[in-house]
């Protein structure tokens, strides 16, 4: 029978428990050595991780294991340097940058669906918008794994895409100290610690900590302190304690809009694209509806026009629409979670987590900085406001208009509560592992936001009358801005949101995998779940909106139902196995969205994934690979019924519809591979259609999902040379990234076509040890290649020069 091992069974995700469960007769001081632990978090093999229990929450081979996992491990974060999550998407087929994300937090999607974060299992903070998404670190965390797809109630609350987990540090026994440097481009410096030892023979600490600072690419800066601390304790051989903190205060300047796409519609002059039209094919609008210019005007918008106006960003060098007003986003995050392990018998372990976790925010960002050039737009040539910007008579065809600065402040708190019983036991001759589960998590979302504009923002009274105008000036050339002076609190802001919005969510699941002949292993899980929200509405400016400018009582909404996972692996022989997932998931439908005050509850969104994969290692299980075909959708999406007219349709005609959808559909590669002594091989690629089919009315209906490619490939390859007779093996690392162009299309804003284009970027790095010392020099985007690394709203983040980072580390 499968001997049981005390690494991710319980607390999920493949994490480093606080003993070692080598043999039942093994010393606590074998359990707790750091080398026992680096085997049982990472079920290795060699080199290669072969082992994970993120999908089953069990310590089990990847080679059996019926899901799409992938797994990063701490010497592959090391080699390329990486020090946020997004960097680390590089190495993970189908993860990437969600469109439309401002540039704020790891707003990161897989398979074109939202993601679940996750700490050791326990949540790690959402992709909840712009707001509450922190950037996530990983100076604590020394590896991280992604299962996608839904993770059947085995998580909580989850998303439709799958959970991204980070697996943090945890106590050794055997002493280690770490202090390390950092200097780079950009004024760019860190320093850290990283100190674990035993206390007594039953306890041992860990302190993780880091003090980071950068001036950043374009005056994009961050500021971060981090400090994490964790104590385990061993109450005896079968059971142990741990109780972690982790504080997190960083300030991360916002760049809302990156390069815009030049406004310009090419379908309102009979399909010419920008670099061929004339100053006589923009055609003043016939009716006189629209903004009127003279033929000198004209001419002076035609010669502003450049070939990918209307197509993709307007690249304008390293400047930025960032104004002096803006605000870093500044995030102050504290976790405390208390762990608890025991072992009732040598196939009977239980563990339980509880976690309280507080997040804060607080930014102002521009939005809405639109560069209108030609557009007829519902019939209407340059309907004012969506024109080109004429200010006493003279033309700025590079003008922003329609400008917002937003300031948020918001604050998220949240308790979770797990508890994982797992029982290993055989029956005529076949292995079994049953897993029961509990699960409660309560989130609490305290949110108010403030706006100023610019004066195309008019709002009149019910008779016709303005009664608020925007007092931002209008920036005249986005290509050298003229900022407004003064601060925020200077331009009469609006109250445009404040509200208060709770979410609980509880369940309870079954899971059965079984280790039957002829090398088939089956996973079959259940779950029940139970999600409630509750929203209340503290009112808003009246100015802004007079319906919403009183508080409204407390809205309340709820559901629950089953979901469940359908898994089967087959193994002809040990390099070789094929699986089938097929997995139905359930998340709150909207976790930020008001609740109307009707007393109706409506059904959360749910998820299903299918996946048909295969996986197959060689080079004595120095090399395992997988490739999965699959289709996931986020399902019961609402969208407007176009039938319906307020206070005229009767009570048989809907409002809403509920049965749109988000769908991907791919094929995605991973490959991990550690040849010989010398040669370590990261390869990953996907192909993934995603598609917007939420709102069939719409003109985005069956349309790319923004920001997603299609194509996303990447290659990391280290070898370890015996150069300049040194003592030790210099380690020389070479990296490749493509990534397929993404759409920013939007019909809505005259831009149906509106790209991101696609880039190859080649990463270097450097790296040698010597006794306690190790030195590393890692060099990005090694050709100075121009790229855009994140699609935006409408527009596209420029991605950063050629730069270089030196760590120095010094080990005790």
């Amino acid at each position: 029978m499968k001997q049981m091992r005390l690494s991710a069974v319980a607390l999920g995700c493949a994490v480093s428990l606080s003993v070692s469960a080598e043999q039942h007769n093994t010393s606590i001081e074998q359990q707790a050595s750091a080398e026992v632990e680096r085997i049982t978090v990472y079920g290795r093999q060699n080199k290669v991780v072969m082992n994970s229990g993120l999908a089953t929450k069990s310590d089990m081979s990847l080679m059996e294991t019926p899901a799409a996992v992938v797994v990063v491990d701490e010497e592959l974060i090391t080699t390329q340097g990486a020090t946020e999550l997004q960097e680390l998407l590089r190495n993970i087929s189908g993860v990437t940058q969600a469109g439309n994300n401002y540039g704020i937090g790891d707003n990161i999607v897989i398979r074109g669906l939202g993601a679940n974060y996750t700490y050791d299992g326990m949540y790690g903070g959402a992709g909840l918008g712009n707001t509450f998404n922190p950037t996530r670190s990983l100076t604590n965390v020394e590896s991280v794994e992604v299962l996608k797809g839904p993770a059947t109630g085995l998580y909580g609350m989850g998303s439709a895409g799958g959970v991204i987990n980070l697996i943090e540090k945890k106590p050794q026994f055997n002493a280690s100290h770490q202090f390390t440097a950092e200097v780079g481009q950009w004024d760019s410096y860190s320093l850290g610690l990283d100190s674990t030892a035993a206390l007594t023979d039953k306890a041992a600490y860990r302190l993780v900590a880091k003090h980071a600072r950068s001036e950043g690419y374009r005056d994009i800066g961050t500021d971060r302190d981090e400090a994490y601390a964790s104590l385990k304790y061993l109450l005896s051989d079968q059971q142990d304690i741990m109780l972690s903190a982790a504080y997190i205060k960083d300030a991360i300047a916002v760049d809302s809009i990156g390069h815009p796409i030049r406004i310009y519609n090419a379908a309102s002059v009979g399909g010419k694209p920008a670099g061929e039209v004339s100053w006589q094919d923009l055609i003043n609008d016939a009716s006189n509806a629209g903004l009127q210019l003279s033929d000198e005007q004209r001419q002076q918008l035609a010669d502003s026009l450049s070939a990918g106006d209307g197509l993709t960003p307007y690249a304008f060098g390293e400047a930025g629409i960032i104004s002096p007003m803006a605000k870093d986003n500044e995030g102050e995050e504290l976790r405390f979670k208390l762990t608890h392990n025991i072992f009732f018998a040598d196939n009977l372990f239980l563990n339980q987590q509880l976690q309280y976790r507080d997040y804060q925010s607080g930014f102002a960002r521009q939005t809405g900085a639109y560069n209108y050039v030609y557009w007829n737009r519902n019939g209407v040539i340059n309907s004012d406001p969506r024109a080109p910007l004429v200010v006493d008579d003279r033309l700025y065809p590079f003008a922003a208009r329609r400008q917002e600065y937003r300031q948020v402040q918001a604050d998220e708190t949240s308790w979770q509560y797990f508890a994982d019983l797992r029982y290993d036991f055989s029956v005529a001759g076949i292995d079994n592992e049953l897993l029961v589960n509990a699960n409660f998590e309560d989130r609490n979302i305290r949110f108010k936001q403030y706006s100023i504009y610019d004066a195309d923002k008019v709002i009149k009274n019910k008779a016709g009358e303005v009664i608020y105008q925007g007092q931002l000036p209008y920036i005249f050339d986005i290509r050298s801005p003229n900022w407004a002076e003064g601060q925020f609190e200077d331009y009469d802001p609006l109250m445009t949101s404040n509200y208060n919005k709770k979410v609980q969510a509880w369940g309870v699941g079954l899971q059965h995998v079984g280790y039957f002949d002829f090398g088939i292993t089956t996973r079959i899980g259940v779950a029940f779940n139970d999600i409630s929200q509750r929203y209340e509405h503290y009112g808003v400016d009246a100015r802004y909106s007079a319906s919403l400018a009183q508080p409204t009582p407390e809205a309340d909404t709820s559901d629950d139902g089953m979901t469940y996972n359908l898994g089967i692996t087959y193994m002809p022989t040990d390099d070789l196995s094929f699986f089938i997932n097929h997995a139905k998931g359930r998340t709150a439908y909207s976790v930020l969205g008001s609740l109307k005050g009707d007393g109706a509850d409506r059904e959360d969104s749910e998820s299903i994934s299918n996946d048909i994969g295969v996986r197959f290692k060689a080079f004595d299980d120095q090399m395992l690979a997988s490739i999965v075909v699959f289709e996931s959708s986020r399902t019961n999406l609402q969208y407007n019924n176009k039938d319906y007219e307020a206070g005229v349709s009767g009570p048989d005609v809907a409002q809403y519809f509920y049965d749109g959808k988000e769908e991907t559909k791919g094929v995605e590669l991973d490959l991990n591979a550690h040849l010989g002594e010398r040669w370590a091989i990261n390869v990953n690629g996907v192909y993934q259609d995603a598609r917007d089919k939420q709102d069939p009315n719409s003109t985005s209906f069956d349309t790319r999902q923004k920001g997603v490619p299609y194509v996303t490939a990447s290659t990391w390859v280290t070898y370890d040379a015996d150069w300049f007779k040194l003592p030790s093996p210099l380690s020389v690392s070479l990296g490749a990234k493509y990534v397929d162009e993404r759409s920013t299309h939007s019909a809505s804003f005259g831009i149906p076509d509106g790209y991101v284009p696609s880039y190859t970027v080649m990463d270097a790095a450097l790296s040698y040890q010597a006794d306690s010392w190790t030195v590393q020099l890692n060099v990005n985007n090694l050709l100075d290649e121009h790229y855009y690394e994140k699609a935006m709203f409408l527009g596209g983040m420029p991605g950063a020069e050629r730069n270089a980072k030196l760590s120095l580390s010094y080990r005790l």
